[in-house]
């Protein structure tokens, strides 16, 4: 047995496959934000913890046999978190998780020295923990004269885990103090924001052992004395591990609380101007481009809260034929926006509101504005080196057809949806631990799921998505001049 935990911003998965991947048992432990100003979003590391212990006991207490015959574990987490400890590994502040955009102006004046784009391959994004660090160093300078390491959130449920300080490269690219292409921290960067290797945990590739399981976990837990640990990834490389994207040409769109756009890279392509990520990926050898926006399912759950329904029922109101744009035009800019915009200040707005605009003619605009947005990050991929064929879709808000035709369309590329299962981040840090204890090839265990069906653009509505997309775009600048 295999068991992959993934540490997400809502709750930690723990998924349990057997030799041949098939998934045993799965249970998810909860977790909440933390938000005590504007643009701020943090945790405490020691809700991580509880949600593991509570996710395993739940799964210990249906599949409890199975949890006793795991041999290894692969960790898949939320990114760009920065975790600081001081003396005793004691945690100095709560965690400033991957959404929290405090440190704008941080990360501004860190990306307008060039050996950042040079040797991360990145734009600073506020998101970055870099620009966090240095925020804390210009705020809260107390704290940062005992910070003594900076942990990733999966790196210290790791060091949790197994008492060892370990990243691997593709968390550690989302830091922007790895040199991506060397794949290996870079003294350069960390100094810029007062750092250096020592605060760092020592790096080793997803698929390799990066600790073992401490003993006193393994006996309550049911475990056997030999449990490993693999380096595992980055909540977006683990899904593409679960995916099987982990081949020159794969990609996969993903709608969950936010929404990517990745595509696995044999070479390292950076082309910071894009706005798109270029991490390493967790399979050696293998980077990966990533077009990103912040909000996705995060979008809809936002507009099913104001309008008191569930996503399921506003989604379900418009049925499974897509229907031409209808002239109000949704910018999901909630949290801000990464790719391809690097705007932390910007938000939404809803535009061209009339009488006739019904609660189902504003859901249809928030799908085809998450739609659109990955229509920016589509450009912005084939501006970094990258065109996409086709895509498979993964995450939360995929199991809308609606949404999946609006892509489609909206993208002019097929959009691949898998057979039933679960092929996301915890199975695919699975995988990972699969491969950490048996020494296995990851290209045969990372493998691609059979595709349930494959959702066509609907070209009889292409000219009208152009037109709605044009708008689209064309209203960012505008609403950022009023908003400046």
């Amino acid at each position: 047995m295999y068991l992959g935990l993934d540490l997400g911003t809502s709750g930690v998965k723990a998924l349990l496959i057997d030799e041949h991947q098939s998934i045993v048992g799965s249970c998810t432990g909860t977790l909440d934000i933390l938000r005590p100003h504007s643009g701020w979003s943090e945790q405490d590391p020691s809700h991580w913890i509880k949600a593991t212990e509570d996710a395993i006991a739940a799964l210990k207490a249906t599949h409890g046999k199975q949890l006793a015959a795991v041999k290894g574990i692969g960790l898949s987490g939320q990114m760009h978190g920065a975790t600081l400890l001081g003396a005793d590994d004691q945690v100095l502040r709560p965690c400033i998780l991957w959404n929290d955009t405090r440190s704008h102006k941080e990360a501004a004046e860190l990306d307008s020295d060039p050996k950042f784009r040079t040797l991360s391959g990145n734009i600073v994004f506020p998101g970055f923990t870099a620009p966090k660090v240095a925020w804390v160093r210009n705020n809260e300078p107390a704290i940062f004269a005992k910070l003594r390491r900076v942990l990733l959130p999966k790196d210290y449920l790791r060091l949790w885990l197994t008492g060892e300080y370990v990243s691997e490269m593709s968390d550690a690219a989302g830091t922007s103090w790895l040199d991506v292409g060397k794949r290996t921290w870079s003294s350069d960067l960390l100094a810029a924001t007062g750092l250096n290797t020592s605060h760092m945990p020592s790096l080793v590739e997803g698929t390799e052992v990066s600790g073992m399981l401490k003993a006193d976990l393994a006996a309550r837990w049911g475990m056997g004395s030999k449990v490993v640990v693999a380096g595992g990834a980055g909540d977006n490389a683990a899904s593409a591990c679960g995916m099987g994207t982990v081949g020159e040409g794969h990609a996969f769109v993903s709608l969950g609380t936010s929404g990517v756009l990745f595509a696995a890279n044999s070479a390292y392509l950076p082309n910071p101007e894009s706005a798109v990520h270029t991490f390493c990926h967790a399979i050696p050898n293998t980077w990966h481009q990533m077009g990103v926006i912040l909000s996705a399912t995060d979008a809809l759950n936002w507009y099913a809260g104001i309008t008191s329904r569930k996503p399921s029922e506003l989604t379900g109101e418009l049925g499974d034929q897509l229907r031409s744009p209808a002239g109000v035009t949704f910018l999901p800019y909630l949290s801000g926006e990464r790719t391809p915009l690097n705007d932390s200040a910007i938000r939404g707005s809803f535009y061209g509101l009339e009488h006739a605009s019904d609660r189902a003619t504003l859901t249809q605009a928030v799908l085809e504005g998450v739609a659109f947005a990955f229509r920016d990050c589509l450009h912005a991929l084939a501006a970094a080196g990258t065109k996409l064929d086709r895509v498979t879709a993964v995450g939360g808000g995929s199991r809308s057809t609606y949404w999946l035709k609006a892509i489609a369309t909206a993208l002019n590329i097929p959009v691949d949806v898998p057979a039933d299962g679960d092929f996301g981040a915890a199975f695919g840090a699975a995988r990972l631990g699969l491969i950490a204890a048996e020494k296995a090839d990851p290209g045969a265990i990372c493998v691609a799921p059979a595709t349930d069906y494959t959702i066509e653009p609907e070209t009889d509505l292409t000219s009208e998505f152009d037109a709605a997309y044009d708008r689209y775009h064309n209203l960012y600048p505008a609403l950022k001049g009023v908003q400046s």
